[in-house]
C-alpha cells in the first residue's frame, strides 16, 4: 500500500475514534488524558498519581462503604476507594460465582472513575469465610488458644486465604490481637488467651498463612481491646466498647507485644479499637494511633476505624471526620453514611481543620496497600474458587480434636465405640450453636444445618454405627448419658452479660432441664459444653464422671468425636482461667497472688489422655 494512503488512514482513524495520540512524557506522567486507566508500577508512580488528583478523589479514597448502602454508579461517581461487607451482608447468590460477579461489577465501576483506582474489598472471615454458604468453619479464636499449635494456626491462615480468595476478596479484618481479661465479655471467644505472650504466638503463623495466601490482613482492635472494665461499656454494653482503666504501662504489657509481633511479621492493616483509654476514645487519640503506633512500634501501613466507631468522638460529623483523620485514621468504615463523611473530609480539607499534607499521608497509605495487594494488575478480573473443600475440612477438624480440653476424667473416657448412648442437651445436635457468632450472620444463627455441618450427633451416630454402637432415646437402656450444654450464639455488645450461670440469659434454653434428666438416668454422665466461655459448673460438677470443654468448634464436630472416642488424645489446655463465681470472671493469671484464688480451674490445666 502506498504510504500516503496509508498515512491517511492513520488519521482518519485516529479522528473516526476520538482517541489521543500521547508523547512518552504524557504516558509516563499519569495525565488526565489517561484518567480511568491509570498505571501504577512503582511507589514513584503513586506519588505522581495523587499529586494529579482532586480534593474530591482523594476524599473518596478515605471512604469505605457498605456493599448494600451504595450503588455501583456512585463507587465511580464519588472515587470510593474501599467497600466491605459486615456480617451476613452478602450477595443474592450467595456462592462464589455471585460473589465474584458482584466483585467485578465494583471494579469495573471503580476504573470508570475519574482517578481510576480500584477499591479494594474487606470482610470478617474470622474463623474460615463465615459469611458464604458452606464455607469450612474452624473454631473461634479462643478454641485455638486452647490447642496452642502455631503450625495449625498457619495452616488455617493459608485455608482462609484460600476460601476467602475463592470469592474474589482482597481483605480480610483478622486476626484480633485482644487479650481477654474478664470473661463477662462479649467477644471472649475472639481472644487466644489471657496471656498476651500466647496471643503473639498464635497471631504471626495466622497472619502469615493468610498472607502468603494472597490476603490482606487486619490485626485488631488498637489498642485495650479485652482490657477495658466491667461497668464501663459504651451504650447498654456492660464491658464491650468501655473504658480502659489500668495504667498505661499495665495496658501495654497486657496488650502491645501483640501489635509488635504482627507488626514484625508485616500485617499490613490495623484496625482502631472501639474502646477508650484512661476516658478518651481511641479512635480520636492521636497519642496512640499516631506516637505510639506510627513512631514507636514503627507501623507503616493502613489504620482503618471500626463500624461507624468515629461517631462516638465528637459532637457532630465534622468534627468527627477531622478528629479521627487527624489522630491517625487513614480510612473511615462509615457504611451508610459515607455521602455526609464524603462531603465532611472536603470541607474539612479546604478549611484547613485538616491539612493538605495529611490527606496525602492518608491517600497514600490506601493507594500502597492496593498496589502492594496487586490491585494495579492491569485488565485483573477475579474468577471464582472452591469453598468447603476436603482439604480444608480436615484441617478444620484437626483443629476441632486439638482444642477440646480434659477437665474431669473418673475412667469414663474415652468412650467405648461399641456402647450404647443416651444423648441429650441443647447443644447436642446444632451446627449453628457449635459456630456461634460471627457465622452466615453479624450475632450467628441457632440453625441446627448450618452450612451442612456436622453435629455431635451426627458425629457420634457414625462413630456408634461403624462398631456396633448406638445412640439410644431412653437412658435405661444407656450405658452411659453424654451431656452437651452451652450458650446461644452471639457477637459483640450483645454477648456482654452479668450471670455466667449455666441458665444465665445467654445460656442454652434447656441447659438446666437435661442437666437434671441426666441425673435423674442414674448412668454415668460426660458433659460436653460448647461454648465461647467458660460457663459455673461448681454446682453440678461433682455428679459428672467426665468433663470436656469443646469451645465454639464449627461445622466439623467430628474432630470432636475423633478424641471423645480416643483416636486421638485430648491435648488442648485452658487458655483462660476458669472461675467459680461470677466474681472471679476478671481474674487471670496475670494477677498477683493469682494461685491462692479457689478458681473452679487454672489457667494451663488440661488432662492429657493418651487412648
Amino acid at each position: 500500500m502506498d504510504k500516503r494512503i496509508l498515512g491517511v488512514l492513520v488519521v482518519f482513524l485516529i479522528i473516526l475514534t476520538g482517541c489521543n495520540v500521547l508523547t512518552n512524557e504524557e504516558s509516563e506522567g499519569n495525565t488526565d488524558k489517561k484518567r480511568g486507566k491509570i498505571i501504577i508500577e512503582s511507589y514513584q508512580d503513586i506519588d505522581k498519581a495523587i499529586k494529579e488528583m482532586t480534593v474530591e478523589e482523594k476524599a473518596g479514597q478515605l471512604i469505605q462503604a457498605e456493599r448494600s448502602g451504595i450503588k455501583l454508579s456512585e463507587i465511580s461517581d464519588y472515587n470510593i476507594g474501599s467497600i466491605l461487607s459486615g456480617g451476613g451482608s452478602v450477595p443474592t447468590d450467595n456462592t462464589p460465582e455471585g460473589w465474584v460477579k458482584m466483585y467485578n461489577a465494583m471494579q469495573s465501576s471503580a476504573g470508570e472513575s475519574s482517578s481510576g483506582i480500584p477499591i479494594i474489598y474487606g470482610i470478617d472471615a474470622v474463623h474460615g469465610n463465615n459469611n458464604v454458604t458452606n464455607a469450612t468453619i474452624f473454631p473461634h479464636n479462643i478454641g485455638l488458644g486452647a490447642a496452642n499449635n502455631p503450625e495449625l494456626m498457619e495452616a488455617i491462615g493459608a485455608a482462609t486465604a484460600r476460601e476467602v480468595r475463592a470469592i474474589g476478596v482482597d481483605w480480610n479484618f483478622a486476626p484480633a490481637v485482644s487479650s481477654a481479661q474478664d470473661i463477662r465479655w462479649g467477644r471472649t471467644y475472639e481472644s487466644y488467651s489471657e496471656d498476651i505472650k500466647s496471643v503473639s504466638t498464635l497471631a504471626v503463623p495466622y497472619i502469615n498463612g493468610l498472607q502468603d495466601g494472597g490476603i490482606i490482613t487486619t490485626t485488631k482492635h488498637f489498642i485495650g481491646d479485652g482490657h477495658t472494665t466491667f461497668g464501663t461499656g459504651e451504650g447498654s454494653n456492660l464491658i464491650d466498647r468501655g473504658d480502659v482503666t489500668v495504667s498505661m504501662e499495665a495496658l501495654s504489657e497486657g496488650n502491645l507485644p501483640a501489635y509488635q509481633a504482627a507488626i514484625h511479621a508485616g500485617s499490613k492493616t490495623i484496625m482502631a479499637s472501639y474502646n477508650s483509654v484512661a476516658g478518651k476514645k481511641v479512635h480520636g487519640d492521636k497519642a496512640l494511633l499516631t506516637d505510639l503506633l506510627r513512631e514507636e512500634l514503627e507501623f507503616e501501613g493502613l489504620v482503618v476505624s471500626d463500624w461507624e466507631a468515629i461517631q462516638t468522638i465528637a459532637p457532630n460529623l465534622s468534627e468527627q471526620v477531622a478528629l479521627a483523620i487527624n489522630a491517625g485514621v487513614d480510612l473511615l468504615m462509615q457504611p451508610n453514611n459515607w455521602r455526609d463523611v464524603y462531603a465532611a473530609i472536603i470541607d474539612n480539607v479546604e478549611s484547613g481543620e485538616i491539612t493538605e499534607e495529611r490527606l496525602n499521608e492518608a491517600v497514600r497509605r490506601n493507594v500502597v496497600l492496593k498496589f502492594e495487594a496487586g490491585l494495579f494488575n492491569a485488565e485483573i478480573e477475579k474468577t471464582p474458587g472452591e469453598i468447603g473443600t476436603e482439604e480444608n475440612k480436615k484441617i478444620a477438624r484437626e483443629a476441632v480434636a486439638e482444642s477440646l480440653v480434659l477437665l474431669k476424667n473418673d475412667d469414663i473416657l474415652p468412650l467405648k465405640k461399641h456402647a450404647k448412648i443416651h444423648l441429650i442437651g441443647p447443644a447436642s445436635d446444632n451446627v449453628g450453636v457449635q459456630s456461634g457468632g460471627w457465622t452466615s450472620s453479624w450475632q450467628g444463627e441457632i440453625d441446627p444445618n448450618l452450612y451442612n455441618g456436622i453435629s455431635l450427633k451426627d458425629a457420634m451416630a457414625e462413630v456408634l454405627s461403624n462398631n456396633g454402637g448406638e445412640l439410644v432415646e431412653d437412658p435405661a437402656d444407656a450405658d452411659i448419658v453424654v451431656l452437651a450444654i452451652g450458650e446461644k450464639p452471639y457477637a459483640e455488645m450483645e454477648g456482654d452479660t452479668a450471670d455466667l450461670s449455666v441458665d444465665g440469659a445467654l445460656s442454652l434454653n434447656g441447659n438446666v432441664d437435661a442437666i437434671n434428666q441426666a441425673n435423674k438416668s442414674g448412668k454415668p454422665i460426660v458433659t460436653i459444653m460448647i461454648s465461647g466461655r467458660p460457663l459455673l459448673v461448681d454446682a453440678y460438677i461433682n455428679d459428672w464422671s467426665g468433663f470436656v470443654m469443646a469451645w465454639l468448634p464449627g461445622t466439623e464436630g467430628n474432630g470432636m468425636t475423633d478424641v471423645l472416642f480416643g483416636d486421638q488424645a485430648f491435648k488442648g489446655t485452658l487458655p483462660v482461667t476458669w472461675p467459680k463465681t461470677n466474681e472471679q470472671a476478671s481474674d487471670t493469671v496475670n494477677m498477683t497472688m493469682y494461685q491462692s484464688i479457689d478458681h473452679q480451674f487454672k489457667y494451663g490445666d488440661g488432662l492429657v489422655n493418651n487412648p
